[in-house]
């Protein structure tokens, strides 16, 4: 089976912050890319460094999460995918659901990651409080 690569693509360091996050909790991963949108930086710029990050991949192995739908980096993306590129991109990337995708690339299983995702949402202070009744 070939290995499946993961891009987290954000506004500023956001991708980078949350790779940070899901390798302290899951160890190294080989296979987590980031490409980022500096201030300096438009789509051009973006387009460019993401497409050194995909030099060599099967796209058909690539996912990738963007952390705001109708942003530049999910844009670009975007763009790329209608111009026939096979990438699957998901926006709204959050923890539950980088490691979701991580636990699932490790035991070899399909996941429903997105849904794991949506699930880490919570209102922890509306719960608590719902514990007290």
């Amino acid at each position: 089976m070939a290995e499946k690569e993961l891009i987290l693509i954000s506004h500023g360091t956001m991708a980078e912050g949350l790779k940070a996050s899901a390798e302290l909790i899951m160890g190294e991963q080989e296979h987590l890319h980031t490409v980022c949108l500096l201030p300096d930086e438009g789509p051009e710029d973006f387009k460019k460094k993401f497409t050194a990050e995909i030099v060599g991949m099967n796209l058909e192995d690539v996912t990738v999460f963007a952390d705001l739908m109708g942003g530049t980096p999910a844009n670009v993306v975007s763009q790329m995918i209608m111009g026939g590129q096979s990438i699957q991109l998901i926006s709204g990337m959050n923890l539950p659901l980088v490691i979701e995708w991580l636990n699932s690339q490790m035991n070899g299983n399909e996941s429903d990651y997105i849904t794991a995702g949506k699930a880490g949402m919570v209102n922890i202070t509306q719960m608590l409080a719902n514990m007290k009744k």
